[in-house]
């Protein structure tokens, strides 16, 4: 998570939602890293995908069994998708999304019974410092307005 975090800061100050992933090989090595890249005009540019679609390029395969998702913020319905499709073993994920996510909130992607692969998923882990960054990032963005 703590790799997440760092990629959450740097999106924050390229003035993006600070979101942050990290796909961690089954041995639990680095693959991908990424934060959000909406503002560079790409509305799919969310951490997740970013993450998921570099790890997939680099091992050269388009799925990525056992492997694991790690991100800073619940996952949209989008990216909860995308994990289902690309086959991580695992999700863990910090702050809850009780109006954006797709997991444990929403549509519950991984309960539908469209569903094919359902990973594990680990919430709420150092869900205060996610939390903390993102309203931080809110409340700046109010002041400025």
């Amino acid at each position: 998570m703590g790799i997440a975090l760092e990629e959450a800061r740097a999106a924050a100050l390229r003035g993006e939602v600070p979101v942050g992933a990290v796909v961690l090989s089954p041995e639990g090595a680095v693959l991908a890293r990424a934060g959000n890249r909406i503002e560079e005009k790409d509305a799919a540019a969310h951490a997740e995908l970013l993450a998921l679609t570099a790890a997939a390029r680099r091992l050269g395969q388009p799925r990525l069994p056992g492997c694991d998702l790690v991100v800073t913020l619940e996952p949209c319905p989008m990216c909860a998708a995308a994990a289902s499709l690309f086959r991580i073993r695992r999700l863990v994920f910090g702050a809850y999304d009780p109006k954006g996510g797709g997991v444990e909130h929403g549509p519950r992607i991984f309960s539908s019974p469209s569903c094919n692969h359902h990973p594990e998923v680990i919430g709420g882990v150092q869900a205060s410092e996610c939390a903390v960054l993102l309203r931080d990032f809110f409340a700046a963005r109010r002041r400025e307005a």
